[in-house]
């Protein structure tokens, strides 16, 4: 049986999963063009007349995180139809928010909840154990729940899907663009463990490699700017993870760069179409598809989520925003793709 600790607004440790698949798709961070859903057969298990209620919280806006609840959605209406009822809620980057919504949900008796970033997971998970809870866009279960002994599913009400992309290759980005640099900033807000950890692995690997390493950390958006020109002022290059806060700000902290002339490695695609120069990215519309499949599994032919193993993205893309790459002078390597092509 794992060890949940009682969650608080940060849970701060460290393990790491194995990677199973989900489903397959672009690497593209963004949906596909709108298609017409084929029309749901009937549930294989359970009650064929059921309506099921699911409420999602999604942590903050932009556009993975968006990606990611569009999947979810398109897939439960591809298999359920009008047989299921789903409910958005977005809570504006406030913890509190998310408390507010997951209890709102509970109260309204929603039969399985989706959680789109950290934060909104540690909400859920704090509330109940009884309703099953199904994440995406976790980097890392262990330390978004504060596991102790995490080995890929969580012995409780909790699965879903991680947007981890290999952390070793992207700090092996930073030397194939960048060989002749000395200086590493890593650019995270502080109330992101997620970030932390990804942040931390990343500073490893680059060391190894003979970079100074340097952590900016920012509270919130409030102080982001300041911690984003000192970063800059002080780094040859920097590198930002899959943080939700930078992401909704991405094109202040890209303002900052390209007017320091100092070029970023971002940890997803979002994140590099507003101030990156190159990433190594998953689809987040395609783990939220693969949350969504996990979600009728649950509702209609009764999996568990305590025994459900976290899901894992595919395939990863190398890609490079040409914007800014020609605003700083720079030439990708041969095997990345322009972001949107």
């Amino acid at each position: 049986m794992k060890h949940l600790k009682k969650i608080s607004a940060v849970a701060l440790t460290m393990a790491m999963a194995a990677s199973l698949a989900a489903c397959g798709g672009s690497g593209s961070g963004s949906a596909p063009a709108a298609s017409t859903a084929p029309e749901a057969s009937a549930p294989a298990g359970g009650d064929a007349d059921k309506t099921y209620t699911v409420g999602v919280v999604q942590q903050m806006q932009h556009v993975a995180l968006d990606a990611a609840t569009q999947g979810f959605q398109d897939a439960l209406k591809e298999k359920l139809g009008d047989k299921v009822d789903i409910q958005v809620q977005n809570a504006s980057g406030d913890s509190n928010n998310c408390n507010t919504i997951v209890s709102s949900f509970l109260s309204n008796g929603v039969d399985l909840m989706m959680a789109n970033g950290t934060t909104a997971l540690q909400a859920a998970a704090a509330a109940t154990e009884e309703v099953p809870i199904l994440g995406t866009s976790i980097t890392e279960y262990g330390v978004a729940l504060d596991l102790t002994d995490f080995d890929g599913t969580t012995g409780f009400n909790v699965s879903g899907t991680s947007d981890l992309a290999p952390l070793d290759q992207q700090a092996e980005m930073i030397h194939e663009w960048f060989p002749d640099a000395k200086t590493v900033g890593l650019l995270s807000c502080s109330a992101e463990p997620n970030s932390a950890y990804q942040v931390n692995t990343v500073q490893g690997y680059l060391e190894d490699m003979g970079y100074t390493c340097t952590s900016y950390t920012f509270s919130d958006s409030n102080d982001l700017a300041a911690v984003a020109e000192s970063a800059c002022a002080n780094s040859d290059v920097m590198y930002i993870p899959t943080d939700n806060t930078a992401a909704q700000n991405a094109e202040l902290i890209g303002n900052i760069a390209v007017a320091a002339k100092t070029p970023i490695i971002a940890g997803e695609e979002g994140i590099c179409s507003g101030c990156g120069v190159a990433t190594l990215t998953i689809s987040y519309y395609d783990i939220g598809y693969a949350t969504g499949e996990m979600a009728y599994e649950i509702l209609v032919n009764g999996a568990d989520p305590a025994t459900m193993p976290i899901q894992y993205a595919p395939q990863f893309t190398k890609e490079y925003n040409p914007t800014i790459c020609e605003e700083l002078g720079l030439t990708p390597p041969e095997g990345y793709q322009a972001i949107g092509e």
